[in-house]
């Protein structure tokens, strides 16, 4: 079959979607092996135990926000059980799905639903971890989308106060290589435009296949524009922003970092600075040791004075 020029365009831009999906096909094996069990979906060892009651040295619970097309168990199966360990209740939850969806999503990929609705789901999701653990305050970690996925929550579904932060419902925000200011996702988005400029509409399709939230990513996208217009930040947020140099996924890395607006504290951060030996790429900045202490850092202050920060 001849494909023309747009469409060999479209079908680079396709893999490129395939690949950040984690789903790209594998090399042939000549031995069949026993598929692995697949985890539950809906269940995080050392995450949303309903009954865990804040402790005096840790008295917010932790709000574990996923990112694109992934859900909580591939990304926090090592961070949950971390946090727990150290006294805090954690929780986490799925979202951004198909229900309630507007428009696309036909390969029902968490984190594929447009941001605004995620963050309504978000939203409610806070609210139940304040009733049931009676603390005012929660706070979050977000992972790629899941970093703008919560600003989103903040600015637009009460999780600032900007009149009056003393209301605040978040008191920490700790992004991980999060979309802030946009993605290029490597060379897809060039591609991608190369493709929509020969007539062959790239949005529209990767919209309706993977998801809204896909193109809402990117650079300059009007989503985006919105959400950023009124400056990076809410008073009365403290953010610790993680990039990795490495990063090839949300990129340029450097996009990530938030300029702190009044009120507000930032701590934009290299993953590589004070070890730059660190290779961590986008999907390790949950799991990467290093990372995984800034984190704690961020969550806890005197965390660093009783244990030494690995390279």
């Amino acid at each position: 079959m001849r494909i023309s020029s747009a469409g060999r365009a479209l079908l680079f831009a396709l893999a490129g979607i395939v690949v950040l999906c984690g789903v790209a096909p594998a090399a042939a094996d000549p031995v069949e092996a026993e598929p692995a069990p697949a985890a539950d979906p809906s269940v995080l060892p050392g995450a949303n135990d309903w009954g865990c009651t804040p402790s005096a040295a840790h008295p917010r619970p932790v709000v574990l926000v996923h990112g694109t097309w992934t859900g909580m168990v591939g990304t926090w199966k090592d961070l949950a059980p971390a946090l727990t360990a150290e006294g805090y209740c954690v929780f986490a939850l799925n979202y951004g799905q198909a229900a309630g969806m507007s428009e696309g999503n036909l390969m029902r990929m968490f984190g594929g639903a447009d941001i605004a609705e995620s963050a309504q789901q978000l939203a409610g999701f806070v609210d139940q971890v304040r009733a049931v653990t009676g603390a005012p305050q929660v706070d979050m970690i977000g992972h790629s989308l899941g970093g703008t996925v919560s600003r989103q929550y903040l600015r637009f579904e009460g999780g600032a106060d900007r009149t009056n932060p003393a209301l605040n419902k978040v008191h920490s925000l700790v992004t991980l290589g999060a979309t802030n200011h946009g993605t290029s996702f490597g060379d897809v988005q060039s591609l991608g435009a190369i493709a929509q400029a020969l007539g062959v509409p790239v949005t529209t399709l990767a919209g309706v296949a993977v998801g809204p939230s896909y193109i809402q990513q990117m650079v300059g996208s009007p989503f985006l524009q919105v959400l950023n217009a009124g400056g990076d930040t809410d008073p009365g947020i403290e953010y610790t922003v993680v990039a990795s140099r490495s990063d090839t996924v949300s990129t340029p890395p450097e996009n990530t970092f938030l300029t702190a607006g009044p009120g507000a504290i930032v701590h934009n951060i290299w993953l590589q600075d004070g070890c730059d030996t660190n290779t961590a790429e986008h999907n390790q900045l949950t799991t990467d040791p290093r990372a995984v202490y800034i984190i704690q850092r961020a969550l806890d202050s005197t965390y660093g004075d009783r244990n030494p920060a690995p390279c």
